[in-house]
């Protein structure tokens, strides 16, 4: 097959969107596939509305002849409108893969409103679905209010290796000092490190540190914030910013640590549980999304509602206490680790959804046609 991909910025970007879409890229290459990636600038939701089908990478597209085109649903802002005219000249069939929705995450009211009438219209306007999470799927559907190909292939947690062994994970819990916890994720609002803080805050401070591992640069507001909360309280001096770091000390990080926490406002799936059962971390994950198809409560960590503090602090003050229910937890996190499929199994799956006949061209113009009578998405 021949297929383009449209990104926003650098397939190499540290997200899990971007590891699940550079994932499903090396598989299809090392499959015999060609694989042309076109990047566009992101500079801000409002700009990206605006963005015109006569741009220089559409005639990249044209020029590569791909079978069809695939689309990280991130970039919905600046394809919603300009799909159409990619259908006009290429007659290309399109699919997007979809992380979580924008829409999904909570918003102001109008701003909410926005964004599901934005991403409404451009999920209609594309011939299928690759969702990461059956949560996400269901999303999808509700906003777009149909139904169409789709394919759930969630994502893996073998990235950083084999991770550690019961016996490991067994005499790290026993260990004596603070509960270790570490925080991988981007520093946004969504990602909840502003709540876990705020829990942390009630918890005494001799029982636990905390590592935080991820980038500052998707809302430096945000980040700077956090930094200033840092420094201005008195309790969250054991609290270290490491930024982005690479895959070996990634997985050291982990392998050293007690529990993952990540209490976001929405996750369609969350990466950063996964890699971390590997290592035996039970995960403290939002109950808002698809985090549940992988953090059983109780059993392979805790699902907390998005801002509650308070059941945020009793369950880590619960850990801290108890090594016991940390080991438990930290092994039955590790048994659900290794009964996921690893990378290479999920992109075969999203590979055979995309040789699918229903994705021949002259089907999906077919389809395009059906649902967009005059061109209209």
């Amino acid at each position: 097959m021949r297929l383009g991909l449209v990104i926003y910025g650098s397939l190499e970007t540290m997200t899990g969107g971007y590891l699940y879409d550079r994932k499903l890229v090396e598989h299809l290459r090392q499959s015999g596939d060609t694989v042309q990636v076109f990047s566009l600038p992101w500079r801000g939701y409002a700009r990206d509305l605006t963005d015109s089908p006569i741009s220089g990478w559409i005639d990249g597209l044209t020029a590569a002849r791909p079978d069809l085109l695939l689309e990280d649903e991130l970039i919905h802002p600046s394809l919603v409108r300009v799909n159409r005219h990619i259908r006009r000249r290429t007659g290309l069939p399109i699919l997007s893969i979809v992380h979580h929705l924008r829409s999904s995450e909570p918003w102001p009211r109008l701003s909410k409103i926005l964004y599901r009438r934005v991403e409404r219209q451009y999920l209609r306007g594309v011939d299928g679905w690759i969702c990461n999470s059956r949560a996400t799927l269901t999303a999808v559907r509700e906003l777009a209010g149909d139904d169409r190909p789709s394919v759930v292939a969630p994502p893996a947690g073998d990235r950083l290796g084999p991770g550690l062994s019961a016996e490991a994970i067994a005499a790290r819990a026993r260990r004596a000092g603070p509960l270790r916890i570490v925080f991988v994720g981007s520093l946004t609002p969504r990602k909840g490190l502003h709540t876990l803080l705020a829990a942390l805050s009630e918890v005494p401070p001799e029982s636990w540190t905390l590592t935080v591992i991820g980038g500052d640069r998707w809302d430096p507001a945000y980040a700077s914030r956090i930094r200033q909360r840092i420094a201005g309280s008195s309790g969250l001096e054991r609290v270290q910013l490491l930024g982005e770091i690479g895959d070996s000390e990634l997985a050291a990080r982990l392998a050293s640590s007690d529990l993952l926490a990540v209490p976001s406002a929405y996750e369609g799936f969350g990466i950063a549980y996964l890699e971390g059962m590997a290592f035996g971390l039970p995960a403290i994950a939002s109950s808002a999304g698809g985090a549940g198809d992988l953090v059983r409560d109780g059993e392979t960590g805790f699902l907390v509602d998005p801002d509650d503090i308070a059941g945020l602090a009793r369950v880590i003050s619960t850990l801290a206490a108890d090594r016991g229910a940390l080991a438990r937890m930290g092994l039955a996190a590790r048994r659900r680790f290794e009964t996921q499929p690893g990378w290479a199994a999920s992109s075969a799956q999203i590979r055979s959804f995309l040789t699918n006949s229903a994705f021949r061209a002259s089907e999906a113009q077919k389809l395009y046609s059906v649902r967009n009578p005059g061109g209209v998405p």
